[in-house]
């Protein structure tokens, strides 16, 4: 969508890994520390009425150190609770206390065991909601939050589940992306991540919808929706709300969907795009 003229934000989507937070050279892992100039810009944003939704691929366990970090919601005492969506839009939820007010499943066997065809010594892990993950081998230390529980592939898809992310440390973005296209994946849908990190999931699942959930418990209209974020996970929503905002470094094709291409995030770009309104 193309932001209406006179569009003021109601409601701010924000991405949180490239977005909210810098990630440290070499490594690709995210500094959990939003910087000064984004916490301004949203508690302006919050003190002219507007909602901050965080909309992520991680798990509610590890955005509720992000709503901490923000002081979401600023009155917890009232009932006040903070909304999200997490898991790339398979779940969303409030907090606090932490509690999941919708979670999207899909029977994921088809899809893992055609994706481990091809790649089959990488990590597979399933979201345990509170707790962490479960695993067929530990990822990378610094990558998951949470508890990493070891499990056999074929218990991890025994059941439906909202997520299944899949980690190959030896090959690259490109590689999964090349894969992805090739195999189809038919029934689901999927996110690659800056490195070889391929998240699986419902089929016709992504932020967008866990957004179109939320915003209409919050009686907020699709086309008052600022949406920021940098990664592939991001193009429904950027497509999706009033005004997509691509962060600087993002890939081209994200850029290419979005109503405008802000600063990166070492520049605080998701601050200067907030600032534009408040």
């Amino acid at each position: 969508m193309t932001a209406p003229a006179g569009f003021t934000p109601k409601l701010i989507a924000l991405d949180i890994d490239g977005t909210l937070l810098t990630t440290v050279p070499d490594t690709g892992y995210s500094v959990d520390v939003v910087s000064p100039a984004v916490r301004a810009a949203i508690d302006r944003a919050l003190a002219a009425g507007c909602h901050i939704v965080l909309a992520s691929g991680r798990a509610p366990l590890s955005m509720s150190m992000i709503l901490e970090q923000l002081d979401l919601p600023r009155d917890p005492s009232s009932g006040e609770q903070a909304l999200g969506v997490a898991s790339n839009g398979a779940v969303t939820f409030s907090y606090p206390p932490m509690k999941v007010l919708t979670e999207v499943t899909f029977d994921a066997r088809e899809a893992v065991a055609t994706v481990m065809e091809h790649v089959p010594d990488a990590a597979v892990a399933v979201e345990e909601h509170g707790v962490g993950y479960r695993v067929n081998r530990h990822f990378p230390e610094g990558e998951l939050d949470g508890e990493m529980i070891l499990t056999p592939i074929d218990e991890l898809v025994a059941m439906e589940v909202s997520r299944v992310i899949i980690r190959d440390p030896e090959s690259t973005s490109e590689d999964f992306v090349e894969l992805a296209a090739k195999l189809g994946l038919q029934g689901t849908s999927y996110f690659i991540g800056w490195t070889a990190w391929l998240d699986l999931a419902p089929e016709g699942v992504s932020k967008a919808s866990g957004l179109a959930e939320l915003t209409s418990r919050l009686g907020v209209a699709q086309e008052n929706v600022l949406a920021i974020g940098d990664g592939r996970n991001d193009i429904h929503m950027l497509e999706w709300a009033g005004r997509g905002v691509a962060m600087g470094q993002s890939p081209d094709e994200v850029k290419a969907v979005a109503d405008h291409v802000t600063e990166t995030v070492e520049n605080d770009g998701a601050a200067i795009e907030i600032n534009r309104w408040y």
